[in-house]
This record gives structure tokens, C-alpha cells and sequence, in this order.
């Protein structure tokens, strides 16, 4: 992965921004792989981090972050590294502050086991922030992929990974047992020369083992005429081809008795006649 990529920064910049929206701090956190180096070097203070465990499933990626820690100017934060699997956490229950996840978690082959993970992890009112790549991702390349096989073999088959639907990701939150769940949604549009270009890019960010299928070979004057369809389809005047990237960002708390609860059904003092009797408009 190279050491910045601006769209990389921007999904990191959106997501750690939700940190100043708490009130409280965060002494000890757990960021997940894939943008490990991104959210280290714009991290900047934000959440009040003094200790933070970098982790990823990839040896590689790991010694690019302790490769980068180098450059980034000192903020007092004591930073580890381990390799691991986000599926079964190598960390104690209940010993972190924040879980924070940078369009990584959908490259696991269990999303809703690797949150339950997350949340055992986290201590009462602990944290977990994650971005996500949505179902929309990559919709023009689906599109002209599928048109490219009919024409050329007649028939299609998957070739880039399923991710997960916005309507979904409530339900994962709620599923791994979080509280307070909270999902919102970005699309990016980045444009690219050509859907080569494209493909090189996402290799450089690493992604294209999860969203491109790996089990398949897209036979040559297929991905010739993948590349031809997506430029007639979708080009703009300047001969650019443009890419869509949906961004899914989830937040959950680990349950705690201070946090804010629905009351129990039935437990209402005052009906809603009443209420329209005193405030409703006269008919």
C-alpha cells in the first residue's frame, strides 16, 4: 500500500473527526488493519490516545506502520505492534477504550464475528468506530464487467466480492451486541485515465484481493472488452473514466448503565390523547 493515497486519508479524516464529538477520552486503543499507517499519521491528538496497539493480518502492512512511526512527529502515545486476526483478537476482555477500524473489516471472512470480537475487547463504554466499503463500491467496473461477459462468453459470474448493503450494517451493529449503534453514509467518485489505471490503484491500496474474486480469471479479450465497455459507458468529455467508492460508517458503544436507554413499554404517564388535547389545533 503506498504511504498516502488521498482518498485513504479522507476516509480516515471522517472517521477520526467522530472522536471530537465525544466528550471523552481514550486512553487505550485498538486500530485495525487495512489503513493502519493513515490513521496513525492523522491521528493528531484526537481521542486522547496515550496507548495504541497496531494490528493487522498482514506482516507487510505491520512493517510499513513501524516503518512510518519513524516520521511522525512525537504525541506522547506509546504505540505497539502485533499481527493478528481481527476474528480472534490476541487481547485481553474488557482492556480497551476505543476499537477503531479504517476500511478494513471488509476484508473479513466473518464481518459479524470479528464486531462481536471487538466489542468483547472494549471495556464498559468503550468505543468502536469502523469504515467500511459499501455495496455500491465499484458499481460502473460491475457493470461493465457484466455487459463484457455476456458479450464475450455468454454468461456471467462473479467477478468482484460482495460487500455489505447500507441497510445491513444496523443490523451488524445490533447483532454484535452494541449499543447506541449509529451508521452513516459517503460516496466518493475518484477518476482514473483508464479502468487500468483504476486496477493499479486499488492493488496500491491493497484492496484488490477482497474486492476483486481471486478464484477467478477473467479471460483476456474479456478484460479487453471490460475496459473498452466501462470507457463507452461511463467516459466524461475528457476521456476520464470515473469510479465509485460507498463508504459505510458504523459507532457502537459496549454496553454501560450510564448510557441513555428507551423506556420500558408501558411505561408511559401520559397519553397521547392528553397531549393532544392540550396542545392539538382546533378542528
Amino acid at each position: 500500500m503506498r504511504s498516502k493515497d488521498s482518498f485513504v486519508d479522507t476516509v480516515a479524516e471522517n472517521l477520526l473527526d467522530r472522536l471530537e464529538d465525544c466528550k471523552k477520552t481514550f486512553p487505550t486503543a485498538l486500530c485495525l488493519g487495512g489503513s493502519l499507517e493513515a490513521v496513525r499519521r492523522l491521528l493528531r491528538g484526537r481521542g486522547a490516545i496515550e496507548r495504541l496497539i497496531m494490528m493487522s493480518t498482514s506482516h507487510d502492512m505491520v512493517k510499513l506502520c513501524r516503518d512510518a512511526e519513524h516520521g511522525i512527529q512525537s504525541e506522547n502515545i506509546e504505540t505497539s505492534f502485533m499481527v493478528g486476526d481481527e476474528e480472534f483478537l490476541p487481547v485481553k476482555e474488557s482492556s480497551l477504550d476505543l476499537v477503531i477500524s479504517c476500511l478494513g473489516l471488509h476484508w473479513t471472512n466473518d464481518l459479524p464475528g470479528a464486531m462481536i470480537q471487538s466489542r468483547l475487547a472494549l471495556k464498559p463504554d468503550g468505543l468502536f468506530l469502523a469504515a467500511i466499503l459499501g455495496g455500491e463500491t465499484l458499481k460502473e467496473l460491475r457493470i461493465a464487467c457484466t455487459v463484457a461477459q455476456m458479450e464475450r462468453e455468454g454468461g456471467i459470474s462473479p467477478r468482484i466480492s460482495p460487500l455489505a448493503q447500507v441497510r445491513d450494517a444496523g443490523n451488524l451493529l445490533t447483532r454484535a451486541g452494541f449499543s447506541l449503534p449509529g451508521v452513516d453514509v459517503d460516496e466518493f467518485v475518484v477518476r482514473y485515465p483508464s479502468a487500468l489505471d483504476l486496477v493499479e490503484h486499488l492493488r496500491a491500496m491493497g484492496e484488490t484481493n477482497a474486492l476483486l474474486q481471486r478464484n477467478t480469471i477473467l479471460k483476456r479479450e474479456t478484460a479487453l472488452a471490460t475496459a473498452a465497455i466501462y470507457d463507452s459507458m461511463f467516459a466524461a468529455e475528457d476521456g476520464t473514466i470515473p469510479a465509485t467508492f460507498q463508504v459505510i460508517y458504523m459507532t457502537g458503544w459496549r454496553d454501560h448503565p450510564s448510557q441513555q436507554r428507551a423506556k420500558r413499554r408501558g411505561s408511559a404517564t401520559v397519553s397521547f390523547q392528553d397531549i393532544h388535547k392540550q396542545f392539538g389545533s382546533e378542528s
